[in-house]
Order: structure tokens, then sequence, then C-alpha cells
């Protein structure tokens, strides 16, 4: 019935990570979800602001060993991770509730922008639940492109501050 040229609508198990590359995540592998996750990624940086939220970026901690036959994890391990939070100063529950669907599904479709291996935190403000749908994944855009930028320039920075450690009296 169908001809082998097409393309299979669901991820092939044998394909190795699973997925394909233009195959949408689901949400439970984007999201950040463990409230340990959110303290780290709290301490690990400071608030930085924009017109509509604020948001905390920092790295994801160093996966461990990889056991023989973890396909699944490689690829969740790689995958960077964003979080939401919509506290009672936004409004009721269905208030907030809208808030939140509205930005799932304004990073959903940005979520290519971020680089592996990060965990983003979000804070919207009430002004995302009545604002233009498309005025809020510019915003999200724009935060995800300036999160990739700041994740560019850490590793460098780390990488030259633990070579300077390691060799207090090279001068």
């Amino acid at each position: 019935m169908t001809s082998s040229s097409q393309t299979p609508l669901l991820p092939q198990a044998s394909s190795g990570t699973g997925l394909r590359a233009d195959a949408p995540r689901s949400t439970s592998e984007w999201r950040l979800r463990k409230h340990a996750d959110y303290q780290r990624v709290y301490k690990a940086t400071r608030k930085q602001f924009s017109a509509s939220m604020s948001w905390f970026v920092a790295p994801q901690p160093p996966l461990p060993p990889a056991t023989p036959g973890s396909d699944a994890d490689e690829v969740s391990g790689m995958a960077s991770r964003v979080g939401l939070t919509a506290g009672k100063v936004l409004g009721k529950a269905h208030e907030r509730n809208r808030i939140k669907r509205r930005m799932r599904e304004a990073i959903r479709h940005h979520l290519h922008e971020l680089p592996p291996r990060i965990d983003l935190i979000l804070h919207p403000k009430r002004s995302v639940m009545t604002m233009d749908f498309v005025k809020l994944e510019d915003e999200i855009l724009r935060i995800f492109r300036q999160a990739a930028k700041q994740a560019n320039r850490t590793p460098m920075a780390a990488a030259n501050g633990s070579e300077a450690a390691s060799r207090p009296n090279a001068s």
C-alpha cells in the first residue's frame, strides 16, 4: 500500500537515537521538571530581564558514564531543557495555565535555536497573557539566541580559567 520511498510518519526504533531530525520533540523531553534542577540553575546564574519576562540560563551538569545499551538516555542527555514558572502573583489558576500554554507553544516552535546541554528557566510577567502571540514568539526567540551566545562564551571562559588555575607559576 505504501511505497518504500515515503518517509515514515513515526520514528523508527531501529534508527539509533529513535528520532528523526525533523521530528518535533515531545514536551516531556525538553521540560525542566525537578526542583533540584531549578535550584541548580538559580544558584549558577543571575537573573536576566527582557520586556515581558525574566530568565536564568546555566549549563547542564556533566553526564554520568554511559552504560551499554542506553541509547534513549543519550538523546535526552544532549537536549536543552526549559522550565516555566507561573506564581500566584500572575493571577488565578486558569490565567496562569493560559500563560504557560502560550509559553510552551512558543518555546516548542523555536526550541531548535537552543544549543545542546543548557537549562533555561523563564519567569513570565502578567502581560504575556494578553500580548500578541507573534510578539511572544519573537521575545522567546530573542531570549533563546541570547542564551545561545552566553552558552558559547561560558565554556571558553571556564577553559581559560582552568588552564590558569592549573599552572599558577607559569609566567
